[in-house]
């Protein structure tokens, strides 16, 4: 076969991306060979990087798509191999850019990655849900988009997306983060026990350690944003955040009750102790439609947990700031919020014109169209002595 057709072939395979990378399967050094005979049947070898690869079928289905449309190319067979140590070794030093050792990419001085800490005082609240939904919100909007949960005792993420039983590809000791079917990436410390149902208990420097791992052991990419669903309160993984990733942005999720608003000011507090500014505050389970009086069209609010919890919350964070807190949104109660929570299809992305899937679409619009201000941050300057 003329090799302008063998040409063709390799840029079709270079537009295939690995699922977990999502970067060219040619670029990463899977393609091992291709072959064209006289007759137009092509034979492609491609490398996985580790045998029983999760998404295996994915790279066979697309290999095979892109080679098929090639002009002249009658048919294909497509052998699947496995990377040796060598070429895993060379991949994982592609991926890390030659660096030996790894750095969480997301507090260097030239990240672009704009990273979200959803926190909140207390538990209970709808932060993961909260945190989810943002997520596909921002990668509907075409962003890349990367989710760690955080919440290390209390994991639901991972369920939320519909990859509760799904686990990471490790290359060596590089991890790659499980991509979900809305293009947002995933890492949480459910995904890396050995079971579903194993109980984390750890205190202090674990808990520091598996933040750590979960951002700088993981392949992330080039993400526009990073979103980290916290644990409720100001303990361990909170001070770790700031101290690790001092330029995150917090959004604080409350209700409306004063039990939970006065215990949200805490966690936006403990952001600010940490240099991190607050950047709005979030009312979930702020009301609940009348559906009776829905029907007839009217808009009457039935305030199951009370009212102004939100507003309580930004107005305080924003006179002990000196900068505005706003509310971002008020997020009524709505069943297809937890019915898609529970289905692992978020509201956004299963019922997209319901009252909640647009004030959590609204709240990824106003964070992503955002610029990042430098009140309340650190700026890295220290005093120098004249001479």
């Amino acid at each position: 076969m003329t090799s302008p057709v063998l040409e063709q072939i390799q840029a079709a395979l270079a537009t295939v991306n690995d699922p977990e990378i999502k970067r060219p399967i040619t670029e990463l050094g899977m393609v091992e060979s291709v072959d064209v005979d006289d007759t137009g049947k092509v034979d492609v070898k491609v490398l996985l990087t580790v045998a029983g690869c999760p998404l295996k079928d994915t790279i066979n289905r697309d290999v095979t798509a892109a080679v098929s449309k090639v002009p002249g190319v009658t048919g294909i067979e497509l052998e699947l191999g496995v990377m040796t140590a060598e070429q895993r070794a060379g991949l994982k030093e592609v991926l890390s850019g030659g660096q030996a050792a790894r750095d969480i990419p997301f507090a260097q001085p030239g990240s672009l990655t704009k990273v979200y800490a959803i926190a909140s005082g207390k538990g209970g609240v709808g932060k993961s849900s909260v945190t989810v939904n943002l997520a596909l919100a921002m990668a509907a909007q075409g962003l890349k988009v990367g989710v760690v949960d955080a919440d290390i005792y209390g994991h639901s993420i991972p369920a939320m997306l519909g990859v509760a039983d799904s686990r990471p590809t490790q290359v060596d000791d590089l991890i790659m983060p499980v991509p979900t079917a809305s293009g947002v990436s995933v890492i949480s410390i459910g995904m890396l026990k050995p079971r579903r149902d194993q109980v984390v208990a750890w205190r202090g420097p674990m808990l520091d350690r598996a933040l750590v791992q979960m951002l700088a052991d993981v392949y992330w990419g080039d993400l526009d944003a990073l979103l980290l669903d916290l644990p409720p309160g100001t303990g361990d993984m909170a001070i770790s955040l700031g101290q690790h990733l001092p330029n995150a942005e917090v959004v604080v999720v409350t209700t409306p009750q004063e039990a939970a608003s006065e215990v949200a000011e805490r966690a936006g507090t403990m952001a600010s102790m940490m240099h991190q500014r607050v950047v709005g505050v979030v009312e979930n389970m702020s009301y609940l439609p009348c559906p009776h009086c829905a029907e007839e069209g009217k808009d009457h609010r039935l305030e199951i947990f009370g009212s102004g919890g939100g507003d309580r919350v930004a107005e305080t964070l924003s006179k002990r700031f000196g900068y505005d807190v706003p509310v971002l949104a008020r997020v009524p109660l709505d069943t297809s919020l937890r019915e898609g929570g529970d289905a692992g299809k978020p509201v956004v992305e299963s019922d997209p014109t319901s009252a909640a899937a647009q004030a959590l679409t609204s709240v990824a619009t106003s964070l992503t169209g955002r610029g990042r201000g430098l009140a309340g941050m650190q700026l890295g300057l220290t005093p120098s002595s004249k001479f």
